[in-house]
């Protein structure tokens, strides 16, 4: 065999060194060419260039320039998911809606997955932010790629596009996200499945043991009835909890006077805990993340500056990690604020929009306002989503 171009004959020992050497060359330029081809793409992430695949992107298309613009249909269907979400429906409850309504995914299938929805409902496009580089190319010439741990550095880029869901309802998700994920409440701690099937399901808590109370159906003597009792004394190999069974009916009538009692103080309570929100820590919290911003600039062209030269950099770059985890400690108070100041108003509109004392007992009340009943020998405590807490005697 010969390679008429490099005149190689394979089949003599001269050849097969220089086979050798040229597949070895090969490989260096295939390695130069990729090295190249990351930092380019590093230095457009540094830019704050983003660049998506909208074709499996549910939501989303581009224009003529290549950018990223709104489906309005799509968008939809992404606004849907986020709202069933919040009003308390499983990743599987979505799904299975979606199925049923014949509404394609992303890749324009009609056959939805459970990781589909929470890929959706953790992704950061969707308030047209863009977090860049979340894979990396682990082999060159397999073009293998992997979740990016840290390896190489990743690029946030704030309102890179066009926002479908807005900033506080995405927050909110990710709280409810992770509640779900750590229902382990007990002395147990062990793991405690979500089920949205029912709007008291996981927030209702035992006093005892901080267990979960679980709906019950029960057959005593041919009377049927529904209970709610701590999951530690349902569970035959759980702790010797003491916590009373409480019936269906009569947890109600507490959701019932709770809500009541709220709407009877919306005058004397809400504005007060509105006025403890406004202070002056709001401006205080914006200069200090502005003076973050200036540090880290000043900072990164010093970076910039160390790359020709012997100096590693390593101090700036620990510096200027230090200083983007104290920049997100505080905007995460920013963000924890603004969204209890939301949660404040979508309560007094819901007041201000009840004509009057609820009489019957419904389950949207409970998956708008409630965040937790804690159930004790002869009293409960809500807590509204609000941050107001009222005791509920018997």
């Amino acid at each position: 065999m010969a390679f008429e171009k490099e005149n190689i004959n394979t089949l003599d020992a001269k050849g097969e060194v220089l086979m050798t050497i040229m597949a070895s060359l090969a490989q260096q330029e295939s390695e130069s060419l990729s090295a190249n081809v990351r930092l380019g793409l590093q230095f457009r992430y540094q830019q704050g260039k983003v660049q998506v695949n909208h074709n499996w992107f549910l939501g989303y298309t581009k224009d003529a320039d290549g950018h990223l613009i709104i489906d309005p249909e799509q968008a939809e269907v992404v606004k849907r998911i986020y709202r069933e979400y919040l009003s308390g429906k499983s990743f599987l409850q979505i799904k299975r809606a979606l199925e049923a309504d014949g509404i394609l995914n992303g890749a324009g299938n009609a056959k939805w997955h459970e990781s589909n929805i929470k890929q959706i409902l953790t992704n950061e496009k969707y308030i047209g932010d863009a977090l860049l580089q979340k894979t990396y190319t682990v082999d060159i010439l397999e073009k293998k790629r992997e979740a990016n741990k840290g390896q190489v550095p990743k690029y946030y880029v704030e309102d890179s596009h066009e926002a479908i869901i807005p900033k506080d309802i995405f927050l909110k998700v990710q709280e409810e996200i992770a509640r779900r994920a750590n229902l382990t409440k007990g002395t147990t701690k062990r793991k405690r499945i979500y089920s949205g099937r029912y709007a008291l399901s996981g927030i209702v808590f035992c006093a005892h043991c901080g267990d979960i109370f679980r709906r019950i159906k029960w057959n005593n003597r041919g009377c049927k009835s529904t209970v709610w009792r701590c999951v530690s004394r349902v569970e035959k190999d759980g702790p010797d909890c003491t916590a009373r069974t409480v019936h269906g009916e009569f947890l109600h009538e507490v959701v019932i006077k709770a809500i009541n009692e709220a709407f009877r103080e919306k005058k004397a309570i809400l504005p007060l805990l509105r006025e403890n929100i406004e202070s002056s820590r709001e401006e205080v919290t914006s200069n200090q993340i502005a003076a973050i911003d200036e540090q880290m600039k000043s900072m990164q062209q010093e970076l910039l500056a160390t790359v020709n030269s012997k100096n590693t950099g390593d101090e700036l770059g620990m510096e200027i990690r230090r200083l983007r985890d104290e920049k997100q400690a505080l905007q995460n108070e920013q963000a924890s604020r603004q969204d209890l100041r939301t949660r404040l108003d979508e309560m007094m509109r819901f007041l201000n929009d009840l004509p009057c004392e609820l009489t019957e007992y419904e389950e949207d009340y409970v998956r708008t306002l409630l965040e937790k009943i804690t159930v004790y020998d002869d009293y409960f405590i809500v807590e509204f989503k609000s941050g107001i807490e009222i005791q509920i005697d018997e």
